[in-house]
């Protein structure tokens, strides 16, 4: 049921903190001065904030945080909590989502709590922010579906005051579905590294374990962290104790093995999908590693089911 935000009041009243944590309410709003939102007993579902234009403050018990384009802010339940455009912003353009969050996605924000449920994922990059605001829109046409012939289209309509709630099972499953593609984009898109390595480095390990079969050099490599191969080279190998192609064999090897494992797929097959030019080098290397050529590997599997 789409409604407008004209219908919406400026401020929340304490007796109705916030919609009950079983809807799922997505909106989308362009606000000025003086909007704010004040929760005194704080609201009993989550509040999911995304930044396209402006600035905003979100304050939630203690915490406090500032959002401008590309921030994820999320407010958990049962803390006091108030939301305003920041001072000299001129306007705030967001979208928010109302609703209980699904219990993974705790443990993918937690490493951004600043304090009292108050989760702030910022600088998220370019290319993820299309993708983040595609899924906002997905949601918000996604809500309004009854469940009968095809979901609306989205729209590329410029950010307004649209709010729609999801009545119906497909709707809001449709709707939490789109609102983990964002958190994931946002807040789960790195793995916990070790400290102290060097962010460069981290992106070089990303790109490798992201896709071992693709063509990855040194020297390719190197200039994705911004590093002369040399010097990429020595920091990989000092921070993580074994060199690039080293770490890239290996991850291809794994590769391999779950392709073996997952999929009926032929061994040269496994192999050119796991960036190995020659099956014959494939099974060689492979066997190395795992003890076995690829084919035993895979037989062995069988035998154990």
């Amino acid at each position: 049921m789409p409604v407008r935000a004209d219908d919406l009041p400026g401020t929340a009243a304490p007796a109705d903190p916030s919609p009950p944590p079983g809807q799922v309410i997505i909106g989308r709003f362009d606000q000025r001065p003086p909007y704010a939102v004040n929760r005194p007993r704080g609201a009993d579902s989550w509040l999911f904030t995304w930044t396209t234009v402006g600035g905003g403050l979100l304050r939630q018990g203690a915490a406090e945080t500032p959002a401008g384009p590309g921030d994820l802010v999320v407010l958990g339940p049962g803390v006091p909590q108030h939301y305003t455009v920041r001072s000299g912003a001129g306007h705030w353009a967001f979208w928010w989502v109302h609703c209980q969050a699904r219990a993974s996605w705790t443990a993918w924000l937690r490493p951004y709590e600043t304090g009292d449920r108050l989760y702030a994922v910022s600088s998220t990059p370019g290319g993820i922010r299309e993708r983040v605001d595609a899924a906002f829109r997905r949601m918000l046409a996604d809500a309004r579906w009854t469940g009968e012939g095809t979901p609306p289209t989205t729209t590329a309509a410029p950010l307004g005051g649209e709010v729609a709630v999801a009545h119906g099972t497909a709707a809001r499953e449709l709707a939490l579905c789109s609102l983990e593609e964002v958190v994931l984009l946002t807040a789960a898109r790195t793995e916990p590294r070790r400290s102290g390595a060097d962010p460069r480095i981290r992106r070089a390990e990303d790109l490798i374990a992201a896709d071992p079969g693709a063509p990855h050099t040194v020297r390719s490599l190197a200039e994705c962290a911004s590093l002369s191969p040399s010097r990429f080279a020595h920091l990989f190998t000092e921070q993580l104790g074994h060199s690039p192609m080293r770490a890239l064999r290996h991850a291809r090897l794994r590769h391999a093995a779950r392709l073996l494992e997952a999929t009926e797929l032929p061994v040269e097959r496994v192999a050119a999908a796991s960036g190995f030019g020659s099956p014959f080098h494939f099974s060689r290397v492979f066997r190395q590693r795992y003890g076995v050529p690829p084919g035993e590997y895979r037989q062995g599997l069988r035998d154990c089911d």
